[in-house]
């Protein structure tokens, strides 16, 4: 088996590669965001995730233009889109306007588009939205469209109208502690990449006595045995910082590997939705 790196990629349904290892930018404010985009791209990262309720897709985007060495295609982003316009119109504009937030060219895209919520005022909604990144994709403006927190009957039910279906790729909340073992199967079954946020469990399991031991094992941080962890499990991890020296050490993954004995340990951790702390899918 290959040793793996920073520069893996997976393969969407769309068919466009996605690296595995993806920096997210949640609660980034704007005076440090780009800094730290800046910092994880020096570090290897080529993957960014951001979104509108972030509001910091301006920041991001002058980030990869400042980046020397790397042009826009070297970078995958990805936005989202939560709160939803009165049509399908008008939603489309609102991701265009991400669209040029991110990449002000020409012929400016985004290489990931996705639903935020399912929580977005009903069915209706979600229709409305999904129409809206199907014309993204369309016109190329959007390479690959997915959902984010959707439960099986979410994804299901895009199936009475989509043009796409299945989305690329479902984001959910993914570590140890909340494993959400239906989706995850359902996703893997229909070739639905699957994107893991909050999988450093926002440091409240650093000092988790499996965990330790594992990283102990391993000579690591808890943190890193973390992204490892989704990437042994063929997940797409997002871990988000601002302090330049942990962005580089969640980037530096690569040089162990977890073994069995450390992933039934550390899957031996699931607690099912009470796990989550933000939120488990509705299925």
């Amino acid at each position: 088996m290959a040793k793996r790196t920073i520069a893996d990629t997976l393969r969407l349904a769309s068919s466009h590669p996605i690296p595995q290892l993806g920096f997210g930018v949640y609660k980034s404010p704007p005076e440090l965001c780009i800094q730290s985009c800046l910092t994880a791209l020096r570090a290897g990262y080529r993957h960014i995730d951001t979104a509108q309720y972030y509001a910091n897709e301006a920041e991001v985007g002058e980030a990869v233009r400042q980046s020397e060495l790397l042009r826009r295609q070297d970078v995958f982003l990805t936005t989202k889109i939560l709160s939803p316009e009165s049509s399908a119109e008008e939603n489309y504009r609102k991701c265009v306007e991400s669209v040029r937030k991110l990449d002000a060219g020409e012929d400016g895209y985004v290489d990931l588009f996705l639903i935020h919520s399912p929580n977005c005022g009903g069915a209706e909604n979600r229709k409305m939205l999904w129409q809206a990144l199907e014309r993204l994709h369309q016109e190329g403006k959007a390479k690959s469209i997915g959902v984010s927190n959707f439960g099986i009957q979410h994804i299901e039910e895009l199936k009475e109208f989509a043009k796409v279906w299945p989305p690329h790729v479902n984001q959910i909340e993914l570590h140890p502690w909340s494993q959400q073992t239906e989706i995850v199967a359902y996703c893997e079954k229909h070739g639905i990449a699957i994107e893991a946020y909050c999988p450093l469990v926002r440091n409240t399991k650093a000092s988790d006595p499996t965990l330790a031991k594992v990283a102990e094992k391993h000579g690591v941080t808890p943190n890193q045995v973390l992204v490892r962890y989704c990437l042994e499990r063929g997940w797409i991890p997002l871990p988000k910082s601002d302090n330049a020296m942990r962005i580089q050490t969640n980037a530096d993954v690569f040089g162990f590997a977890l073994d069995k004995e450390d992933m039934e340990a550390l899957n031996g951790l699931n607690q099912g939705a009470k796990g989550a702390i933000v939120q488990a899918v509705s299925n």
